[in-house]
Formats: structure tokens, sequence, C-alpha cells
């Protein structure tokens, strides 16, 4: 079957060179049992057309697409893994499949991999995902979508009949290789890995690459050290919209490693990832992280701590004054970015930096009073649309928390704001909004590990959907 118009091959990378990349061969798998198809994010790329064996061969096997990069290539970079420095990084079990534009927007989309195999990276791992691990995935990515956090999206997730041994869930268990699209698998850790080997030149090359394919309008006739500075300072602005993005979505990333950081400012990689329950800036989702190093109320420090990281290792070849002075901004873009995401969360229109502080600080005191009576995602499904909910929200179940305190002061906030109606919405008839929560996501696992019951998983992802599609009408 052929491939549909919007179908636009881009392979930018190849002409890097050897110096970012090793080519690869991807696993053979046993089985190739399709358990997951975006057909909303294919067809943004022009492959809603291809067949099943055609979807296969190219997300089980990575047959090469036409016109795109020859053969995988597994990425190389060095990161900050808890802030300790680690040379022995790099695509571990995935690699860069393939570069394509993107549908109406004309922007890079990079198709890259998840539990497709071993690499040079590897570290004696065997390369593979977990089936819970990839559907975990799905879901992060499906409902940080849905609460319009920047993402990158699940393609596929095809099951491969192989059993793994975890220590971390119960084995054997099955597994899997998932493919996402994203607007860049470039992170934070390749340009440490440069400034590592003490390589400026290749900096700057890098440098020149991501502005040349990603912001062109932004450099043009800016000189070498200047394009550097240019490309941090987006980079900056960009990360600061992620995390005001994550802050107001109450999510966890778990594993804010610099190798975890998109120079394009967009979240990816989900492993012990967490929505959180109630407000608790104390909240750490991954086990292994007994110092709280990347709780909640931490993650807005940790990603300047990952940004000036970056910014050491552009030193190399930037003037390293100017880029501290660039990293000075972060905080102010923060704050200006969790306003705006509190503000459209909310379903609102911003009245203002003074108004838009002083609301998001009434959601924020309001969710603290609240504490575990309080869940965070209820409260901006009882209020969006502003004022206009107060007769559901204060008839409903967390109606008396907010007769006092906060509650009362978030009120008159949301009075100042013009109302927007989303009775006519079914969404909003509900009692209670879709969430995303860890026993849920077990209890799905459950059911397909049990029972190889793929009902509950996939109804939940239509839950989801239409909760983003409530959220953006």
């Amino acid at each position: 079957m052929p491939l549909a118009p919007a179908y636009a091959p881009d392979p930018v990378f190849l002409p890097l060179g050897e110096a970012f990349a090793d080519p690869v061969r991807p696993a053979e798998f046993p089985k190739e049992i399709i358990r997951f198809r975006n057909d909303r994010a294919a067809a943004a790329l022009g492959l809603e057309t291809l067949g099943a064996e055609e979807w296969r061969a190219h997300f089980a096997r990575f047959a090469p697409l036409p016109d795109n990069l020859p053969e995988p290539l597994a990425l190389r970079y060095h990161g900050h893994q808890f802030r300790v420095y680690n040379p022995d990084l790099g695509d571990g079990r995935g690699f860069l499949y393939a570069q394509l534009r993107e549908a109406g927007s004309g922007r890079l989309l990079d198709l890259t991999t998840k539990g497709s195999g071993q690499t040079p990276y590897s570290r004696g791992a065997d390369g593979r995902l977990t089936l819970k691990g990839a559907l975990r995935e799905v879901l992060a990515t499906e409902m940080l979508e849905a609460l319009g956090v920047p993402t990158s999206r699940t393609l596929t997730v095809i099951e491969t009949g192989e059993s793994l041994q975890r220590s971390d869930e119960p084995s054997p268990t099955r597994a899997a290789v998932l493919t996402r699209v994203q607007h860049s698998a470039l992170r934070f850790g390749t340009f440490q890995r440069l400034a590592h080997l003490g390589r400026p030149d290749l900096i700057q090359t890098l440098a020149d690459h991501v502005l040349a394919v990603h912001h062109p309008e932004l450099a043009a006739g800016a000189e070498a050290p200047e394009r550097l500075l240019i490309l941090f300072q987006e980079t900056l602005r960009r990360s600061a919209a992620l995390t005001g993005a994550w802050m107001a979505a109450g999510f966890v990333h778990g594993v804010l490693n610099t190798d975890n950081l998109n120079i394009n400012g967009e979240s990816f990689d989900y492993g012990p990832y967490r929505f959180l329950p109630y407000n608790d800036p104390g909240f750490t989702a991954a086990y292994f992280d007994r110092q709280g190093l990347y709780a909640f109320g931490r993650q807005p420090g940790q990603v300047l701590w990952g940004l000036g990281k970056l910014a050491g290792a552009l030193a190399l070849a930037a003037d390293g004054d100017r880029l501290a002075a660039a990293l000075e901004t972060f905080g102010p873009l923060y704050h200006a970015a969790l306003r705006e995401a509190v503000v459209r969360r909310l379903g609102l229109q911003s009245l203002g930096e003074a108004e838009d502080a002083a609301l998001a600080s009434s959601v924020f005191r309001t969710l603290s009073e609240g504490g575990e009576a309080l869940r965070w995602e209820p409260l901006f499904f009882d209020w969006f649309g502003g004022a206009s909910r107060a007769d559901q929200a204060l008839a409903g179940p967390r109606g008396a928390l907010y007769r006092t305190g906060a509650g009362l002061e978030l009120q008159a906030r949301l009075a100042a704001y013009p109302g927007r109606e989303v009775s006519h919405l079914a969404y909003f008839q509900r009692p209670e909004p879709e969430e995303l929560l860890y026993p849920q996501i077990e209890a799905l696992w459950s059911a397909i590990a049990e029972a190889d019951d793929w009902g509950p998983f996939e109804a939940k992802l239509a839950a989801i959907r239409e909760a983003g599609a409530a959220y953006t009408a």
C-alpha cells in the first residue's frame, strides 16, 4: 500500500556523520503482535495508509522507510545521572529510525525506539523493553498530550513474544518494542559528551545543525559563537515552558537526568513517572530516588541545574559569562509559564501577569489546604470554565473544601475572569474527571497480565482522548 501524500522524509541527521551516532541492527523478534497503533500520530507523518503487515515490517523489523535513513542509528551522548557524570551512556536499547516532516507545521519529527535490541551502549543489558513499560509510556504520552504538556507521542507498541527477567516487576514478563515520535532525539547529554571529549568544533557543528533544522528563523546572519547563545536561550525558554506545564499537570517525571532533557523542551522517555494524587511537593516517582532529588517540588530546580550543565558544555565554544547571564532568566520564564499553564488548565483567558499570578497562587493554596481530601486533577475539572462552574463545583463531592479558606479566595479570583460555558460538553457532566493514578495503571496491567484482557486499557485511552478533546474544545 502506498504511503499517504503527507509522507515527507527528511533524513537530516546523515550529514552530521559518524561522530554522533553508530549504525546498528535491530533485534529479531519471534512474534510481532500490534498492541497499539496511533493512527492520529501516523496521519501527521503520512503513515496512516500502511497495512498491518507493512506496519510490522517497519515497526517490528525496522525495514527502512522510503528515502529515509538507510539503517538505524544509535545516538552517542553522556549525561549526569542523579548529578553524577556518566561517560558510558548512549542509546542502549533504542535508536533513531527515521526522520520526517510533520504535516501542516513542517516541523522535523524523529522516530525513535525503545526495546529494539542491543547497541554498543547497552552496557551488558538485553536492550529489551517490558510490555508493561511500553503500555505505561503510551498512557503517559496520551495523558500529557490531553493536558497540553509538550511531549513525545507513542506511535506504536508491538509485543515481541519474548519473556524478560526484571528485578522491579514480577518475572518472567512479556516484552515489546515501542516507537515514539518526538521533535528531536538530541539531549543535553549530546552536547555534554562533546565537551567531555574536548571538541568545540563538534559542539558548534551540532548547534548549527539544531538551529538550521529546528529554528532557522532564529540565527539568520548570526556569527558562530552568537549562534550557540541563541540556541541555549531557545532551549532554556522551551525547558521553562515544559517545567511549568509539568507542574500545572501535577506530573512527576521521576528521572530528570541530563540525558533525559531534550534540546527542544519536550518531555520524553517515561519510566517511573507518576501523576500526583494530591498536592505533595516531596512526592517522588522512582523507588530508587531515596534522597528525593527529583521530587515534584524540586523539578524546576533540577531542570535549571541541568541547563547549567548544558551551559557548561556550550561554554567550551561560547562566551561563558553570557551563558551564565542567560541562566538567570529561567526563574522569570518558568513562573510565567506556570501562570500561563494554570490559566490554560482552567480554560480561561489571561487577565495579565498580576491577576494570573494571584489566580495560580490561589489554586496551589487551595490544593495545599485540601491535602489528601482534594485530589489534583479534580480541582481543575471542577473549575474548568471559571466561575460559571461554581454551582456544579460547590454541589459536588468537593464543595465543602471550596467554601473555606483558600477555596473562597479561589472563587473570588475566578469571578474576575470571563466565564466559559462548557455545560454542553458531555465530559463535564461526569461526576469525576479522567485521572491516571498509579493504582489505575496497575489495574489496567493486571487485566492484561492475568487474562489478556485489553478492553480496560483501550477504554482508558478513549477516555483520556475524550478529556483532551473537551479541554481544547
